[in-house]
Formats: structure tokens, C-alpha cells, sequence
């Protein structure tokens, strides 16, 4: 019988379905695997925007981790929202115990507000060394580096560089904001690779980071390489991208599609 692939998506939770939480149970479900999760923050938001967040506190995500975790051992991990610096630091007490792990440096959501706090920054960074693989967008990317957002592919690829010199083991730096093709730029110590899909014409793209980064966690089990668990997650972003518009939900930045593949046709 074939192993059940088992993802721990440890991140805040967005009520509207869309992103956090709920867009990383969706993604890792969508790509074959059994979905965990732990919960480090309570957002109020919706495809408008972000009205509150609420940290869990520390010994409850402690209490959770470590429930989960004596009982199921995840065959990869994505860390998401982590609002503070204590639960950043909490988070990297487990990383040595986890595999697979996908860091996605949530600090600023879709709509422009800020989902983490300015003295979490440094040890979100540190963080950053620990995990397997981080996926920052162009904003997340400056911020990590304390410099100018990327304008092109050719400063993608510097600032994909400049992280693996911080101490990042690989790094996937999403370029879905530039106006040009959808490039993304993976690095690791084989050097830059510029990845490039089709741009969606579409504003639906809520959730699309926390997306992408759970459907790494959730392919890379199954996939010899990093690469290849990168390609194939974002061929499925792709997808969802494309089909977004057919959900109709929200009246701002709407989710994208995550069961595209799986709802009938006509309930599309």
C-alpha cells in the first residue's frame, strides 16, 4: 500500500477562505496529500482587506505543534504567518525535529496590510537559514535583504544571490508583481534558474503565495528534486490562477480556483 503523504501547514488563519490556513489545506488537499495544520493567528479579513489580527498565544501553539506532532509525523511542512517575533522563534525550536520545509515570509497581505510586526523581521530572517526553502515575493524579498524591490528578471536573480549569501539554502523569488511574463527565479547551490509561466489576466490572486508555497510542501515528498516540486506547483497555481474568475467570490481580490481539477465543469 502507498504511503499516505502527510503536509503540516503552520500559519495564521483567514476567515474568508482565500489565503492562510484555509488556502493551504485547499492547495496541499488539491495536490494529493493529507493536510495538517497549526494555528498561529487569527486574522479578520476578507478579499477587501485585513481589519484584525490576533495572535494565539505562544503556549497554545506549543501545546498544538506538539499534540499533532507526538501522534503525526508530517512528510513536509509549510510555515506561513507568524505575526511576532516569539512565535518565530517558537517555530524555529521545532524546525531540526521537520522535513521538507517551505517558508513562505508572509509580511504583507495581498490588499497592501501588514501581517507582521517590525520587530519580527530579524527573526523571520534568521528563520529564513533554517528552512529548506523560502518563497518570497519582490516586497517580501527587499524587506529580507533591507534593500529596493526587484524591477526585472536580471535583479531577481541578484536578489536570489544576494539570499543564498545570507545563509538561505534555496530561495524561490516570485515575480508575479512585475509587469512583465509571470518569472520566478529559483536559486540554490547549483546556482539561478529562471522559471517563467503565462500571465492571468485577472485581480483574483488572493492566497496565491500561500498557495504556492503549500503545494511545494505537499509535492516535494513525491518529487526527486526541489525543481521538480517547484514546477509542477506552479503549473498548478497556473491553473487555479486561470480559473478564478469562474468562482465569483468576494468583492475585492477574489481566491483563485483550488479544485479547478476536481469540480464539475458545470458548477464552475
Amino acid at each position: 500500500m502507498t504511503r499516505t503523504v502527510t503536509a503540516l501547514t503552520i500559519a495564521g488563519s483567514d476567515p474568508s477562505g482565500g489565503a492562510g490556513i484555509q488556502a493551504d489545506l485547499k492547495a496541499m488537499s488539491a495536490n494529493g496529500a493529507y493536510a495538517m495544520s497549526v494555528i498561529t493567528a487569527l486574522t479578520a479579513q476578507s478579499t477587501r482587506g485585513v481589519t484584525g489580527v490576533h495572535a494565539v498565544p505562544l503556549d497554545f501553539v506549543r501545546l498544538q505543534l506538539d499534540t499533532v506532532l507526538a501522534d503525526i509525523r508530517p512528510g513536509a511542512t509549510k510555515i506561513g504567518m507568524l505575526a511576532t517575533a516569539e512565535l518565530a522563534a517558537l517555530v524555529a525550536e521545532y524546525l531540526p525535529t521537520l522535513e521538507n520545509t517551505v517558508l513562505d515570509p508572509v509580511m504583507v497581505a495581498t490588499s497592501g496590510d501588514p501581517l507582521l510586526e517590525p520587530d519580527a523581521r530579524a527573526e523571520v530572517r534568521r528563520l529564513c537559514t533554517l528552512v529548506e526553502l523560502i518563497t518570497p515575493n519582490l516586497s517580501e524579498a527587499a524587506v529580507l535583504l533591507e534593500c529596493e524591490r526587484a524591477r526585472n528578471v536580471e535583479e531577481m536573480i541578484e536578489q536570489a544571490k544576494a539570499l543564498r549569501e545570507l545563509g538561505v539554502k534555496r530561495a524561490l523569488v516570485k515575480g508575479g508583481h512585475l509587469d512583465e511574463d509571470a518569472s520566478d527565479v529559483f536559486i540554490d547551490e547549483d546556482g539561478p534558474l529562471v522559471l517563467t509561466g503565462r500571465r492571468i489576466a485577472t485581480q483574483n490572486t488572493h492566497g496565491t503565495g500561500c498557495t504556492l508555497s503549500s503545494a511545494i510542501a505537499a509535492l516535494r515528498p513525491r518529487r526527486h528534486t526541489w525543481v521538480d516540486a517547484v514546477k509542477d506547483a506552479k503549473a498548478y497555481l497556473t491553473e487555479a490562477i486561470a480559473h478564478a474568475d469562474s468562482l465569483g467570490v468576494g468583492h475585492g481580490h477574489g481566491p483563485i480556483h483550488h479544485f479547478h481539477a476536481i469540480w464539475p465543469k458545470e458548477e464552475r
